[in-house]
Formats: structure tokens, C-alpha cells, sequence
């Protein structure tokens, strides 16, 4: 509607010029009733400048703007026509051009209204001129062919806008589904656990989600060369540009700490970019270990239901043999007996009680209190000194955990701490740290032994795995066990210079 109208101003304008500058050469109008021509020129410059600003003004009762508009440009355009000697002066043809416009932003059977509006004003033209000036049958063909047209003209108008109209309906409809689309692409590639890149062929990052900004360091500047941040990965992205490949190669990460499992996509876009799908093998590979382990406790806690009668049978009949021994060879052996009985004893409940790992009550416990006591029993139990234990707090700390599940946790790690230990006086530190600013408090573990060697730091937690002939090799994975069941960490830290162990959890929301 304003094209329409801005239109329309200038057609105003270039007849008011001429009608101000006749006579001239340059003028379009008859040079025999100039004044009328310059106030009806200058009255149609008045009506399109208050219909411009009505289009920006008042956005209402648009069908009524337009009728008066192309009512307007009807009686003006016929005026002139008529001043300037019928169809043969030009003005016509402006008339077509109007009721084009109207057609194309007009609605329903307006449209039909605006053609016969022009029709009729022609007519009433023609027949004017064949009522005072002479008949000519030429001129009335002439007005019914140029009718016909008004009508052709207008209708195809509001066909070619109707079919606009679909198409743009149909273009938004389609952008508000794509934009959706993306938004949830979006959202998927955000909460990819793989990595995402969107290299060019320069390998200039283009695009990337957080678990590859995570992966490689990348930052949110914009666009940078992945040399600046993987130069291996880099090399293997140029390699691969020279032969393509669909297998994965590895490589390692920023630091040469992570290990990458690559794969490079090439895509039909414009730019010709290159998808790289980033994997972290360190969570591929306990992942693995997470589904090994998880099959491994259903078969051991499956073994452990069918063994423990036969076990108990076992260690009966051995205490028996036990009091009618013989000789001292006799009893020797049925010690044996029983000491192996024993152990397998405290692997089945060991494996039972990993099964219920899953039932957990969390509660606030107070770690102060509740450690004091703790290493009161420990001491007494293991017949060593209350020194041998320190306790080291910051704060008044407590967390969230399931108060039997605490008590399995903590003496697994301080019996381990105890026996790699020199037993001396603060030979083992348990240190009590709050965070400021989370709601996270750690405990960590310490003694003065001789520490995890390095081949062993990746088997500590694995089941079954022990150093000493006694051992289950349950102790560590139950533990671990039961942290991740109340929302725990427990983790094995550097040497310093013995065994350090630390758990992280919850000081609120015991849930």
C-alpha cells in the first residue's frame, strides 16, 4: 500500500511540474486550458501526499483508504483524458496502472468494483464527447476494448496477488517450521556428549558446540584456525583432505592429556565445509568398564545367593571337626578350613551388600561428631593408638550420606590407610574441607606409607584387584560403589608421598 501510494506521489508530482511549467516543450498537457490543468494537478499532488500519510498514520479501515485513493486517480486520470483529447492522449494507460495496483493490494470483489468504477468513467467520457463534439464509432471500440482491458487487467492482478499471498503464507509457514527445526538441532548438538566441529577448508572453526570447546579449549571469539588449539588434530584434518576416509583416526588432545577419536564428514553446503565428530576414549573406555563391571556384580551377587548356604554348611562342619581334632596335623589343616571359609564369607557379603548399594538414605551428618567417634572404635578395634589417626577440620562440615554406607566407606579407606601406614603418631591425616562458595565438602584421606605406584593407580578400584594375600579386592569398588550411590566422588589423588584419597560430596539437599 505505501509502494502504491509512493507511486502515486510521484505520478502527481510530474504532472503538477508540467502544468506549473506550461507552456513547454516539456509539457504533457494541452496547451489550451492550462490553469484548470494546474488546479487539478495540484488538488491530485494535495490527495496523494494525505493518502501517503495516511498509510503511515492511521492503519485502519484499509479497504476504505483504497476505494477513495483509486476513486481519486479515477476521476483525476479521466479529467485529464478527457481535457487531453480521450484515449489518444495516453492517460489511460496511467488508469491501468492503477487498477494493477489496486488488484494486487486489494481484497475480494473491491477488485471488480475499482474495474467497473473506470469502465463506467470511460464510457461516461466517451459518450460526453459524443454528445457535444462529433460521433465517433472508432472512439466508442476504442472505450469497450480498453473496459475489457480495465477488467483483465485488475482481475489478473488479484490472481497474481492471491498467489502471492499463498506463497508467502506458505514461506513463513515454512520459516517458523525450520527455524524450530534448527532450534532443536540446536539444542541436540548442545547436549551431544561427542564433540562438534564445522571446519572450511583452511580448517578455520566455523561452528562448535560446548563438549568440543570443552574437548580442544576453544573459546566463543569467533572463528579461529584449529591449528591454534589442536595442531595435531590439524594435521590430521589436511591428511585427511588429500585422502578422504570414512574410518577414525585417534589423536590427542590440547596438552596431550585426552585421547581423541576423530571422524571428518564432508557436506554438501556451499562452502564445502567439513563436520568433525569429536570422541572422549577416556569416557568411551569407562563406559565400557562402567557396563563390564555393572555384568560382572550381577553374576557375582547371582554366585553369592547359591554359595552361601554350602558355605555355611562348610564352616559348621569344619568347627566341629575343629573340637574332635586328633592330632595337631589334623587340626592344622581344619584351620586352614576355616580361615578360607572365612575369607569367602566376607566376599559373599561383600558382593550382597554391593546389590543394595541402591538403598540409600541419605541424611546430614555432622562430620566433626560423627568422626570422633569413628576413630575412637577404629582405634579400638585395630589396638592402635587414638594419635594414629589425626583429624583435621575446617569448619563446622556435615554431609549427605546414608549413615551405614558412610561407616562401610570410611573404614575400607582407613583400614587400607592403617596397613600401608608406618603406625607412627599422625601417620594417618583425615582432612575436613568446606567450599566457600558450593555446597560441596571434601574428605580427604592421607598416610605416610609408600604410596600407589603408577601401574597400579588405574586398577585400585577395579573388583578383585588386591596387593595383599589376604585381601577380597573388594574394599576401593565398594566403596566407590556406595559414593556414587549417594551422590558422591571418590577418587584417588597424587602420592603425598602416601596414598591420598579423597570424597566429595553434598553438605545440603539430602534428598
Amino acid at each position: 500500500m505505501r509502494y502504491f501510494n509512493l507511486y502515486r506521489l510521484l505520478i502527481s508530482v510530474l504532472l503538477f511540474a508540467s502544468a506549473l511549467l506550461h507552456p513547454s516543450i516539456f509539457s504533457v498537457l494541452s496547451p489550451d486550458i492550462g490553469h484548470f490543468h494546474l488546479a487539478v494537478t495540484s488538488l491530485y499532488l494535495l490527495a496523494t501526499v494525505f493518502a501517503l500519510i495516511g498509510t503511515y498514520r492511521y492503519r485502519q479501515r484499509f479497504n476504505l483508504q483504497l476505494s477513495l485513493q483509486v476513486i481519486i486517480d479515477i476521476l483525476v486520470m479521466t479529467v485529464l483524458m478527457h481535457t487531453g483529447g480521450g484515449l489518444r492522449s495516453g492517460f489511460g494507460t496511467m488508469l491501468l496502472v492503477t487498477l494493477a495496483g489496486a488488484g494486487l493490494v486489494g481484497q475480494g470483489r473491491l477488485v471488480s468494483f475499482y474495474a467497473a468504477s473506470a469502465t463506467l468513467a470511460v464510457l461516461f467520457e466517451q459518450s460526453y464527447r459524443t454528445l457535444f463534439f462529433d460521433f465517433d464509432a472508432a472512439g466508442f471500440f476504442q472505450a469497450g476494448v480498453f473496459s475489457a482491458g480495465c477488467f483483465a487487467v485488475a482481475i489478473s492482478a488479484r490472481l497474481l496477488a492471491r498467489r502471492v499471498i499463498a506463497n508467502e503464507d506458505l514461506a513463513r509457514q515454512r520459516g517458523i517450521e525450520l527455524k524450530n527445526q534448527m532450534l532443536v538441532s540446536q539444542r541436540v548438538i548442545e547436549e551431544m556428549q561427542d564433540g562438534v566441529l564445522v571446519l572450511d577448508r583452511r580448517s578455520t572453526v566455523k561452528q562448535h558446540n560446548p563438549r568440543a570447546g570443552s574437548l580442544l579449549g576453544l573459546n566463543d571469539a569467533g572463528e579461529c584456525l584449529l591449528t591454534e588449539y589442536s595442531p595435531v588434530l590439524a594435521e590430521a584434518f589436511f591428511e585427511w583432505m588429500v585422502r578422504p576416509s570414512d574410518d577414525p583416526i585417534l589423536v590427542r588432545g590440547p596438552a596431550g592429556v585426552v585421547m581423541l577419536r576423530a571422524r571428518f564428514v564432508a557436506t554438501e553446503s556451499s562452502g564445502r565445509d567439513v563436520l568433525v565428530f569429536l570422541e572422549d576414549m577416556g569416557r568411551i573406555q569407562e563406559q565400557a568398564q562402567q557396563l563390564k563391571l555393572a555384568a560382572l556384580g550381577r553374576l557375582t551377587a547371582n554366585i553369592a545367593h547359591e554359595i552361601r548356604n554350602p558355605l555355611s554348611a562348610i564352616s559348621h562342619a569344619g568347627e566341629l571337626l575343629l573340637e574332635d581334632r586328633r592330632s595337631e596335623g589334623q587340626g592344622r589343616l581344619l584351620r586352614i578350613v576355616l580361615d578360607n571359609a572365612q575369607r569367602l564369607a566376607r566376599i559373599v557379603r561383600d558382593v550382597l551388600e554391593l546389590g543394595r548399594r541402591d538403598q540409600a538414605y541419605r541424611e546430614p551428618i555432622r562430620l566433626r561428631e560423627y568422626l570422633l567417634s569413628f576413630v575412637e572404635e577404629l582405634a579400638f578395634k585395630e589396638k592402635i593408638g587414638v594419635d594414629t589417626v589425626q583429624l583435621e577440620f575446617s569448619g563446622d562440615a556435615s554431609i549427605c550420606f546414608d549413615r551405614s554406607h558412610f561407616h562401610q566407606v570410611l573404614w575400607n579407606l582407613l583400614g587400607n590407610a592403617l596397613r600401608h601406614s608406618q603406625r607412627f603418631t599422625g601417620s594417618v591425616r583425615v582432612r575436613v574441607q568446606s567450599a566457600r562458595l558450593s555446597d560441596r565438602v571434601e574428605i580427604h584421606v592421607l598416610d605416610d606409607g609408600e604410596g600407589v605406584g603408577d601401574t597400579q593407580r588405574e586398577q585400585v578400584f577395579e573388583p578383585f584387584f588386591t596387593t595383599q594375600s589376604r585381601g577380597t579386592g573388594l574394599g576401593l569398588y565398594i566403596a566407590r560403589e556406595l559414593c556414587d550411590a549417594n551422590g558422591a566422588r571418590l577418587e584417588l589423588l597424587g602420592n603425598t608421598p602416601g596414598a591420598h584419597f579423597c570424597i566429595t560430596g553434598r553438605s545440603e539437599g539430602c534428598l
